[in-house]
């Protein structure tokens, strides 16, 4: 990877030699470089296997310049990038890019601007996972791999099924998934922000599956770490214990249930319903399920939903956006009621241009320029880094679930009585886009039936969907639990702060069984 001053000099010089160009009217420069480096697990107990496979890496530099030119035809935009260079050469021909590209949009304000705000958090990456060595990148796979297999063979419950340790194999005992270490660096600066500011920031996140192929249970986790200190095999042992945990489930008939939604299942509606439709392009589009509602409520009183890029210690942290501005809180839903949206500056400027604004917000944005604040202007994309070769997008960081009141785990098991536990979904999208609010998604595992307030039978995994709409879950919250835990959904770069939530009337449907015939 190129050192972080590396970056600062090429953005000096780029942005040099564009001031010398005549028909630049305005431009920003950014230059990144990532590193991923990936170790995967393939474990099976029955087929020869490596368990660990041979760590991987990739490794993205370049330049991606956002251009304004003036021509005889007017103001155009134009976006280019050069992969693998960051020289004055590789500016040039980002530039020539960017000029074949560019186009007449009668929406666009300016590049970004100043905000007002003041950058809170610098220096918050991990210099270990930085220049970690090979070794520990294969070591981090096999911590992992040990506990899932550790816990399998330790397994009582396992051990009856087959009667020795020695026959254990025989269950076809599976664990997959990867470790993935991130390594960001990113520099930036633009005529109108002439200062040159950089950003480093690092992760670990592991994804986990174990099964237990014969007795068809499956169960998974999924962790991140900031630092490499931190880092531990928890995710291979918690994927093992609720694969363990799901032997003998059952399958449930169609119905509307109360339900408690794990972590998991509270992550994967927000990265692929909620959040989505709290961006501000979403209701420019008119296409979120929320459309008019600012300042209305929107879910039960009792949950809060807020998104925060600059938090000490969170996994999600950024010290600016890919735009230069810098990251803060971001009130999105308060206690039910919608306070905020995430944004751009392209967004945001748009929006405020717009004279159907008020139609799609519910209320004037000129009034209400606080909820409009553009600190989630991300280049994310691949499942991981910012990445020079793409315009800024619209993206969370750390986003945080709260409740008025937190319940215990047992407080929430109690409002349900009898329902279900759904700890794991997948698949999930919305049904006819975003602006109905309807969705579906599969009941994958570490989920149980609820009986007298207490967990009872596992629920067969991919024998259930949830089919339902966005509002009656939202608006129907029983409560909000007071573990949090970080969550993540593969290659997504938000970091989903969760807690369990109990929900009323959640509505579910058997997924057909196909039986062999002979």
């Amino acid at each position: 990877m190129i050192s972080i001053n590396g970056l600062r000099k090429a953005v000096g010089t780029a942005l040099e030699y564009l001031h010398s160009v005549p028909d630049v009217k305005e431009a920003e420069v950014f230059i990144s470089s990532n590193g991923c480096l990936f170790t995967r697990l393939n474990y099976t107990s029955h087929i020869p296997s490596n368990g660990v496979e041979e760590p991987k890496s990739t490794e993205n530099l370049g330049v991606g310049l956002r251009v304004v030119f003036e021509t005889q035809e007017g103001t155009r935009t134009g976006f280019g990038s050069e992969p693998s260079d960051i020289s004055l050469a590789a500016v040039r021909s980002a530039l020539e890019k960017a000029r074949r590209a560019a186009v007449t949009d009668p929406e666009f304000v300016s590049l970004p601007r100043p905000t007002g705000e003041a950058r809170s958090i610098d220096r918050y990456h991990d210099i270990a996972i930085m220049q970690i060595e090979d070794r520990d990148v294969a070591r981090v796979g096999w911590v992992t791999l040990d506990e899932a297999l550790d816990t399998l063979g330790s397994s009582e419950e396992l051990l009856s099924l087959v009667g020795s340790k020695e026959s254990l194999p025989g269950l076809g005992l599976i664990v997959g998934g990867d470790v993935t270490i991130l390594q960001e660096r990113m520099a930036i600066a633009s005529y109108s922000m002439p200062k040159i500011q950089t950003d480093q920031s690092t992760l670990i996140m592991a994804f986990i599956t174990a099964m237990i192929e014969r007795e068809y249970a499956k169960g998974s986790d999924s962790t991140v770490w900031t630092r490499l200190a931190d880092f531990s095999g928890e995710p291979g042992r918690k994927a093992a214990q609720n694969a363990i945990a799901s032997v003998g489930g059952v399958r449930v008939k169609d119905g509307a249930y109360k339900v408690i939604l794990g972590r998991q299942a509270v992550t994967d509606l927000l990265h692929n319903i909620i959040i989505p439709s709290l961006q501000l392009g979403t209701f420019y589009a008119v296409a979120s399920p929320f459309l008019g509602k600012l300042g209305k409520t929107v879910a039960s009183d009792t949950l809060t939903i807020y998104d925060h890029g600059a938090l000490p210690g969170y996994a999600g942290t950024k010290g600016i956006t890919c735009e230069g501005i810098p990251t803060g809180r971001t009130d999105l839903i308060k206690d039910g009621v919608l306070v905020g949206l995430l944004a751009n500056y392209y967004e945001s400027q748009r929006m405020l241009s717009d004279p159907k604004a008020k139609e799609k917000l519910g209320v004037d944005p000129r009034e209400h320029r606080q909820t409009l604040v553009p600190r989630n202007g991300f280049r994310f994309t691949r499942g991981g880094g910012r990445h020079f070769d793409t315009p800024p997008g619209t993206f969370g960081t750390n986003i945080i679930v709260e409740g008025k009141e937190r319940c215990t785990h047992e407080e929430l098991l109690r409002r349900v009585g009898d329902g279900l536990y759904i700890g794991r979904i997948w698949y999930t999208y919305p049904i006819n886009g975003l602006a109905p609010g309807d969705f579906t998604c599969t009941v994958v595992g570490e989920s149980f039936l609820i009986k007298d307030g207490r967990l009872s039978t596992p629920l067969k995994p991919n024998t259930v969907r949830i089919n339902d709409n966005i509002h009656n879950i939202l608006n129907s919250v029983l409560g909000v639990g007071d573990n949090v835990r970080s969550t993540l959904v593969w290659a997504a770069d938000q970091i989903v702060y969760a807690p369990e939530m109990a929900v009323a009337n959640v509505h579910v449907k058997e997924i057909a069984e196909f039986m062999e015939t002979v």
